[in-house]
């Protein structure tokens, strides 16, 4: 059975951040559903002039996946375009637990994450050498809740490398969360907004002075949180060993 339906990661913001991949199955693709409130409209001018085009900020769950069934059916091909990659936050899982339940196949396309697209707007390395070799990626409690070992006091307590999503509207409860968690307040932080966007926005501070940062900027949400000591790496920079001298043969 040919695949009809394709989930796709449609990456941060600039549309040269799709993937090949993803930008050929967007021009041959007859239904087109995007989260319009956080995958820019120019993604969608790669799309054939006959393809229908959905906004899915205003669907629900069988708004869209009642779209895509009928467009199966008719023997169209459908394009899915979720924000960043489709494996973090994309609530990806609902929407194919329909087509599982239908038989209908579909594949997913990665794509560029606004945690990569952060990082490599703040010009930093998530991993540095001595100072931090994981990362983790969580959220605050809000709506949705997190396994009672994921609160984020208890994350804090590893002190690595932190990528909170989908909390900058609550920052006041993530710094004291990360605080009572044993992150002191110097410890580096960064508010990235709307990254890759004509918008975007870098915030540098502490974690101390995070809330007062964020405030003073009107942020409220599209914005990625990061905490910890990769994001001061520069005067303490470690050479990693790939490069040194004994490993090269």
């Amino acid at each position: 059975m040919a695949v009809q339906v394709y989930f796709i990661g449609a990456g941060p913001g600039d549309p040269e951040l799709l993937t090949i991949r993803a930008k050929n199955i967007i021009q041959r693709a007859d239904v087109i559903i995007y989260a319009d409130s956080l995958v820019s409209p120019e993604v969608c001018r790669f799309a054939q002039d006959r393809a229908e085009i959905y906004k899915s900020a205003s669907l629900t769950l069988e708004g869209i996946t009642n779209i895509i069934v009928k467009a199966v059916r008719q023997g169209k091909v459908v394009a899915r375009l979720q924000s960043g990659d489709p494996s973090i936050y994309g609530t990806i899982l609902e929407q194919m637990a329909v087509l599982d339940e239908k038989v209908i196949e579909y594949e997913i396309i990665p794509g560029v994450s606004s945690l990569f697209a952060a990082a490599a707007a703040l010009k930093t390395e998530l991993t540095v050498p001595e100072l931090s070799q994981t990362v983790i990626i969580t959220r605050l409690e809000g709506k949705t809740p997190v396994p009672a070992l994921e609160k984020l006091k208890n994350l804090a307590a590893h002190q690595a490398s932190l990528a909170i999503f989908l909390s900058a509207s609550l920052i006041e409860k993530v710094v004291a969360e990360l605080l009572s968690g044993g992150y002191k307040p110097e410890t580096p932080a960064a508010v990235v907004y709307r990254v890759t966007w004509e918008d975007e926005l870098l915030l540098r501070t502490t974690l101390g002075k995070l809330v007062e940062s964020v405030k003073a900027s009107g942020i409220t949400k599209q914005a990625l949180i990061l905490v910890g000591a990769f994001l001061d790496s520069k005067g303490k920079r470690r050479r990693s060993r790939l490069y040194s001298k004994g490993s090269i043969k």
